[in-house]
């Protein structure tokens, strides 16, 4: 299943099956990330358990005991997909992972992510693990509007200490679209046996950005990058209002003053095809 969204207005552009609930692997990362980011401070000590230690699947390689901030575990966890730097953030934030999962669960319901299911915060199978091109793309969109998680996921490489060793840990980010797509910026890789190949992927041209979502899909860099492509060549973003832009003024009933200007709380853009444009 695919989707391609506007980043701003949230503006389908193209989809394919988007509705289809899939299992997501580690793009799961996307919401642990602004799950962490919004409830708890960057510069948190966490300190990782035994569970976290041992939790399989890619990783960066914490000891129980290991002490990180909360802004290193989320390099870790975006950048070489730590399944146990999840772990660690998780416990933190949510006491523990079933705690998490249910911050997890509340913030999709609140972005309007109706068709997903957390169980966990790294993305390994479970049946109770799931969501949709659309409900992704959704979760990507709105939190790529967040100024630290765009930071972290447009980010090519990163150190961060390492416990017990005289040298740094160096992440390099699995995203090769930040060195092979023009303006690419995000977003997370994933990977299961069960879930297949799947990406979120973004890019920005001229301060417009745009979101794919590809679940499932063996040539996912491909087919990501064709589909942006797709979206930037077809359409071009059309501002109707600035942010505090002067719309009119209206008449009030009964109030204190007989009329009220109304301005914009928001920029107002849309992507249009030149057709679209047209009419």
């Amino acid at each position: 299943s695919a989707i391609l969204i506007d980043v701003v207005s949230g503006r389908v552009l193209y989809s394919k099956n988007e509705k289809e609930r899939l299992p997501m692997a580690s793009t799961t990362k996307i919401m642990t990330a602004i799950t962490a980011i919004e409830n708890g401070r960057l510069d948190d000590v966490v300190t990782a358990s035994f569970r976290a230690q041992n939790t399989g699947g890619s990783s960066i390689y914490l000891q129980a005991g290991e002490r990180l901030s909360l802004e290193d575990l989320l390099y870790g966890l975006m950048l070489e997909s730590g399944n146990d730097a999840a772990v660690a953030i998780a416990e933190h934030i949510g006491g523990s992972i079933e705690g998490f999962s249910r911050m997890m669960n509340e913030k999709a319901a609140e972005i309007g992510a109706f068709n997903s299911s957390f169980a966990n915060p790294h993305g390994l199978d479970n049946r109770e693990h799931y969501t949709t091109a659309e409900d992704l793309g959704k979760i990507a969109s709105y939190a790529l509007r967040n100024e630290t998680f765009s930071t972290i996921v447009s980010t090519k490489q990163k150190k961060i200490p390492w416990w017990g060793r005289s040298y740094n840990r160096i992440l390099t980010n699995k995203n090769k679209l930040l060195w092979n797509l023009e303006g690419g910026d995000g977003v997370k890789t994933g990977y299961t046996g069960n879930a297949g190949r799947c990406l979120v992927s973004s890019a920005t041209r001229d301060g417009w950005q745009l979101a794919g979502v590809v679940l499932n899909c063996g040539p996912m860099w491909e087919e990501s990058i064709n589909m942006l492509e797709y979206g930037f060549s077809t359409y071009k973003p059309v501002t109707y209002y600035e942010q505090g832009q002067f719309v009119k003024t209206v008449a009030v009933a009964n109030g204190k003053k007989d009329r009220v200007r109304l301005v914009t709380d928001r920029l107002v853009r849309i992507p249009l095809t030149e057709e679209e444009e047209e009419k």
